[in-house]
Order: C-alpha cells, then structure tokens, then sequence
C-alpha cells in the first residue's frame, strides 16, 4: 500500500476535493491545514500580500491511502485534471504504508 500526500493552497482546497471524490479508487482520505515556509518564486499566483508579510503561505494537506496498483491510476487523473483547468498546481509525494486498520 501506498500514501499519496499532497499539498494545495488553502484556496484550492474544494477543488481537489471534488477531484478525489470523482475517483473509484480513492476510498477516503484526510485533509489538514498546514502552513507552506520557503523560498518562494514571484511568479507564484498563490502568493498574496498577506502570505509575503507573514511569511508562511496557508496550505492544505491531503493523505490518501492507497493500493499499490491504484497509485498510478489516481496520479494520472489528477495530471489531467490539472491539465485542462479543472485543478491547480499541486506539490506531492509517495510513502510506503505497513499497515492500515482501524482500533
């Protein structure tokens, strides 16, 4: 199994959401508001004034566990969902999960 996380400005929280819920293979996932700290570009559209002054841009981050066949399935859905407007630009990565259940 795998983890897909993905990380969004707070802005495009909805539209990602949307995305997910389109996709068969997505069962769930988890969403937390988490601040963005770095070096950002200028041409960043995501930047506001207010990002610029405080210095963290609001993010959110998505964590959707998955079977290791439906990783790719779901990457790709959401590259051409990106692709033809219907997504913004997001950053992501993939771990290994172990183990899931519930307790």
């Amino acid at each position: 199994m795998k983890c897909l996380t993905i990380i969004i400005h707070t802005d495009d929280q909805q539209e990602l959401t949307n995305q997910l819920r389109t996709i068969g293979q997505v069962q769930g996932f988890t969403m937390n508001h988490v601040e963005g700290h770095g070096i950002e570009p200028e041409q960043d559209s995501f930047l506001s004034a207010r990002d610029s002054v405080v210095g963290a841009i609001p993010r959110v981050r998505a964590d959707i566990v998955l079977q290791d066949s439906d990783l790719d399935v779901v990457l790709n859905t959401l590259r051409n969902a990106r692709a033809s407007g219907q997504m913004k630009g997001a950053y992501y990565w993939v771990t290994a999960v172990e183990q899931d259940g519930h307790l």
